[in-house]
């Protein structure tokens, strides 16, 4: 038999479970816990005092003088007989054998009145023990109801099932896991400190105190748009709901400082939990397996209790203390009737009533707990409370499995969901790392990664953190700030006190900005980068800023989401210089039009798609600048003659092949630079010679195989790169161009150097590197004004010795092997070796930059 103990641990759960054990589920199991010791009490009862005891119903005198088992007892005259006359020398043995208790029963005593004595008398049976006990045997099996006898072992069963059903979504493997889970991050999250902070602060602002913080904050925005719109107050107003953007009262109240700083091990435990639960969120909304589980097991002992209910009151009536007994014995024992008594009954009896009143109770609640489950959808959970009584009203709506015991969670406590739903919000989240990243990076550390850069500027490159520290803003000598992979980047008012900030960079980093910051950019910045993957990265806010100069795009543009971008828009910034794009346009956006008016320089970057249509950039007459990259033109577009104010052209890395319109740019008379560099082009056509102002020609990495006469009559050519084709001469015209500086064939298939040359005495730089020259003509000497000069991987055996009359060449500025250095005179690699000014250097190797 099993020990109470050992039956009870069936309904045990870990403790922990507890907060997923509603009151109706706690009241069940006290229930199960009463029937099983009910059952066990009937069981053991039966099983120590259940019996019946049996007497034979005389039909008539057995046959014979001694009847089955030997003659026959004396008899008085009235039919009965005394213990004295009964007891003879047969009978004494089995009398002394015998205990008074077990021969008690078989003797039916009267008290005769005849002769007014008190003696035992009965009626006679002719029964021994062994055959009462035989008959006693038979009789319980066969007169009694199978339910009179197998009651405790029923309600034991059916107790059993009750509560493996009451507990089997806890025991399941595919559920408890997941249980299991459940229950370890909520109380990660009930005992946070992280939540006690968030939730005391939501506690600590009151209304009136938010009503002084608005109306601090709307006081400072307008004294800051009245100093920043001198002479027009109103013109702020409108700006700031151009183009959709718009700033919400919560973002005034969030400029406040918050909270104070966690512990750094509290506030690494509350990140690795907000993790935790955004991973459990996506695998338990997946399914509602522990929903339809706990269904099931509802409907289960339901079902059971109806059942146990229906075949017990049909029972009920079965049990009874006496019983008529016909076992088929007669042949043993001569009689054939028995009435039997069954000294149980009565217990058995109050017991099963018993037991059926609480299986009644038991069942009430099954019922109600299904009217729970289904008066509502309980696979939809709301934390539209949490979001009223809190700052975080971003907390989500959950579904399924995780909104099933969520709404399991609040029968116990709803304040475990409430501090749950803390570690669902993303405010809350990002006020985390917010106050982590800002107890790590401190002022002396965001000072040590300021840096100077190439223009000699205070820069600050800040890569791959949670969000801004607000120490950023106290550095108020920076000038560029630089913000990489950002995710959530809040630009708060503080950065107002960067005065010298005039140039921010937001790569792959969607800026949120804070009204009074945003005027403070709208009125400060100058200079703007945004490299973006999704155009939802490109901050709205950045079409308002009125005084910036340049701006900088580096994304996907393409004409399917130009209208996304809210190009239009651009229109607003009336100071703006400088138009960068790098993107995969298929066509310049009309929109783009609207800076015609002061657009200085337009640059397009493409990455290799195919620019279709420029017909609107006819429109921007004032365009000084155009950089047309990657965009796989295969001409030169005819909307660039429109351009009469255009003084620089850069064609790179595109698939022109003939330039044949170049005799168009004769119309373009402040056309000062050509970039042809990096294409196909094949010949130079003659009409070249009427781009009379031609200052600067790029010809580079292109298939040219000479270059005509005509060229050399751009008497204002200064720079000239025909590097890397496949010329074979120069010609001797080029000795026309008295105001070259720079000139560069190197890659080519020169042989020979012509002295003419020579003549272009204002070279700085001369580039011959990497051609099939056999020796350098001794006029070199004539080039006063040299500085640098390449030779290397030509077909020298020695270097002039006229070289040292170039006063202004030096070693690091003369490329050429070792070799034929060495081969100079010594004089000569003297004069070449002296120290340099610094101010030569410097210019020698910006020369070499260039290049």
């Amino acid at each position: 038999m099993f020990t109470l103990t050992e039956v009870a641990s069936l309904n045990d759960i870990q403790p922990t479970y507890r907060i997923l054990k509603p009151w109706w589920d706690v009241f069940m199991d006290y229930l199960g816990i009463v029937m099983l010791m009910l059952a066990i009490f009937s069981g053991t009862m039966q099983l120590t005092k259940d019996q019946v005891v049996c007497l034979p119903i005389l039909e008539q005198t057995p046959e014979g003088p001694g009847g089955f088992f030997g003659p026959q007892q004396p008899e008085s005259a009235d039919g009965f007989w005394n213990k004295e006359s009964a007891i003879g020398e047969q009978a004494a043995p089995l009398m002394a054998k015998r205990s008074p208790d077990s021969i008690t029963p078989a003797l039916h005593f009267t008290q005769p009145t005849t002769f007014g004595q008190h003696q035992p008398t009965g009626v006679r049976t002719k029964l021994d023990f062994q055959q009462y006990v035989f008959v006693n045997q038979m009789c319980y099996h066969v007169a009694l109801p199978w339910y009179s006898k197998y009651f405790p072992y029923l309600a034991l069963i059916h107790t059993i099932v009750l509560m493996v059903s009451s507990n089997f979504w806890f025991k399941y493997p595919k559920t408890s896991s997941k249980i299991e889970h459940f229950v370890s991050i909520l109380g990660k999250c009930f005992e946070s400190p992280w939540t006690t902070k968030a939730l005391s602060e939501t506690a600590c602002e009151d209304s009136e105190e938010n009503k002084q913080r608005l109306a601090g904050a709307s006081s400072l925005l307008k004294h800051l748009s009245t100093s920043s719109e001198e002479g027009s107050p109103n013109q702020s107003a409108p700006e700031l709901t151009k183009s959709g953007v718009t700033f919400s009262v919560e973002k005034l109240v969030s400029e406040v400082p918050s909270m104070t700083i966690l512990d750094k091990k509290d506030g690494e435990q509350a990140k690795a939990l907000f993790e935790k639960v955004r991973k459990f969120r996506a695998h338990v909304e997946d399914s509602d397996l522990i929903y339809r589980l706990y269904a099931i097991q509802t409907v289960i002992k339901t079902v059971k209790f109806i059942l146990i209910l229906c075949y017990t009151m049909t029972f009920v009536a079965s049990i009874d203390f006496d019983h008529v007994c016909e076992p088929k014995i007669k042949h043993l024992t001569g009689y054939s009737k028995f009435h039997c008594t069954h000294n149980m009954a009565f217990m058995l009896k109050k017991l099963l009533v018993s037991y059926i009143a609480i299986v009644c109770v038991y069942g009430i609640i099954c019922i109600y707990t299904l009217f729970w489950l289904f008066r509502r959808p309980l696979k939809e959970y709301s934390f539209e409370k949490v979001r009223e009584e809190s700052s975080f009203s971003d907390i989500p709506d959950v579904k399924n499995d995780f909104a099933f015991l969520l709404h399991m969670v609040d029968q116990y406590d709803q304040l475990y969901s409430k501090r749950f739903g803390v570690f669902l919000s993303e405010v809350s989240e990002n006020k985390l790392r917010e106050i982590s990243l800002n107890h790590e990076w401190t002022f002396e550390k965001l000072r040590q990664h300021v840096t100077r850069n190439l223009q000699e500027k205070l820069e600050l490159h800040l890569f791959m953190l949670s969000g801004v520290p607000d120490a950023v803003f106290d550095l108020t000598d920076l000038e560029i700030l630089k913000l990489e992979l950002i995710p959530e980047a809040r630009i708060t008012a503080k950065i107002s006190q960067m005065i010298n900030l005039q140039e921010l960079h937001f790569y792959h980093c969607p800026a949120k900005v804070e009204q009074t910051a945003f005027i403070f950019l709208r009125d400060h910045l100058r200079c703007l980068h945004v490299k973006f993957t999704d155009v939802a990265e490109i901050p709205s806010w950045l079409y308002l800023l009125k005084n910036l100069r340049e701006l900088y795009l580096f994304g996907n543009l393409n004409s399917e989401n130009n209208k996304m971008i809210g190009l239009e828009s651009l229109r607003d910034l009336r100071h703006l210089k400088i138009l960068h794009l790098k993107s995969n346009l298929t066509k310049i956006p009309t929109n783009i039009t609207d800076l015609s008016p002061h657009l200085i320089k337009l640059v397009i970057h493409n990455d290799g798609t195919k620019l279709l249509v420029l017909n609107s950039l006819k429109k921007m007459i004032n365009l000084a600048e155009l950089e047309l990259h990657n965009c796989e033109l295969e001409r030169i577009p005819h909307a660039i003659f429109s351009l009469n104010n255009l003084q620089e052209l850069d064609l790179k890395s595109n698939n022109i092949r003939s330039i044949e319109e170049v005799i168009s740019f004769q119309h373009l008379k402040r056309l000062t630079c050509l970039k042809l560099w990096h294409n196909k082009i094949i010949t130079i056509p003659l009409s070249i010679s009427h781009i009379k102002n031609l200052e600067l020609l790029y010809l580079s990495h292109n298939k040219l195989e000479s270059l005509p006469s005509s060229l050399f009559t751009l008497l204002k050519l200064r720079y000239l790169d025909v590097s890397h084709n496949s010329i074979a001469v120069i010609p001797l015209e080029v000795g026309f161009l008295q105001n070259l500086q720079h000139f560069a064939i190197t890659g080519n298939k020169i042989e020979v150097v012509p002295k003419q040359l020579f003549k272009c005495t204002k070279l700085r730089t001369l580039c011959l590197c990497h051609n099939s020259i056999s020796s350098i003509p001794e006029k070199i000497s004539q080039l006063t004004q040299l500085t640098h000069l390449e030779l290397k991987g030509n077909c020298l055996d020695r270097l002039p010795a006229q070289l040292g009359q170039c006063c202004l060449l030096r070693r690091s500025c003369l490329v050429v092997e070792d070799h034929l250095f060495d081969s100079l005179p010594m004089e000569v690699k003297e004069s070449i070796n002296q120290e340099s000014s610094v101010s030569f250097a410097n210019g020698c190797k910006c020369l070499s930059e260039g290049r």
